[in-house]
């Protein structure tokens, strides 16, 4: 059995891992917690941490019966063929979100379009390429993954 990448409608990763487990396919929906605010107050919620993306683990031939799920786009496609995920891949978003040793990064004298190994975590020794930095986030393209990661840091210079 292979790990799959589903696309989902906007806003319906969790109701649609909901929907494949009670079908009984093994769903990994990784979520972070974040606090949203509003005028009158905060609140903290648990958000995915890939927008419209679902990891479904299954045999190829029943790839077919997530469509039964609503909210279930199609599946997320890599040089013509259905996108595979490794279980080291998933273990790391795994490791790296129970660890939550993010705000260690720092990031000193970088740009946009900047390559970067990752020296410590979850992702060591993994190249990425930085998309954007902000205040106190960071995007990274992990191409070896196929993911963009918003990281936060402690202090951008």
């Amino acid at each position: 059995m292979s790990w799959y990448v589903l696309y989902t409608k906007p806003r319906m990763e969790k109701k649609v891992a909901e929907g494949l487990e009670q079908m009984g396919v093994e769903v990994y929906c990784p979520l972070i917690t974040e606090i949203k605010q509003w005028n009158d107050r905060k609140k903290k919620l648990r958000t995915p941490l890939f927008k419209s993306y679902v990891f479904i683990k299954l045999e190829e031939k029943s790839r077919n019966q997530v469509f039964d799920v609503p909210g279930v786009v199609r599946y997320l496609f890599w040089l013509g063929k259905p996108a595979i995920v490794k279980d080291r891949e998933i273990e790391i978003i795994r490791e790296w979100l129970e660890e939550d040793r993010v705000d260690d990064a720092k990031v000193e004298h970088l740009n946009a379009g900047d390559k970067i190994t990752i020296k410590n975590g979850a992702f060591k020794q993994q190249e990425a390429i930085i998309r954007d930095i902000g205040k106190r986030k960071m995007r990274l393209v992990l191409p070896h993954l196929g993911f963009t990661v918003e990281v936060k840091t402690k202090e951008v210079i």
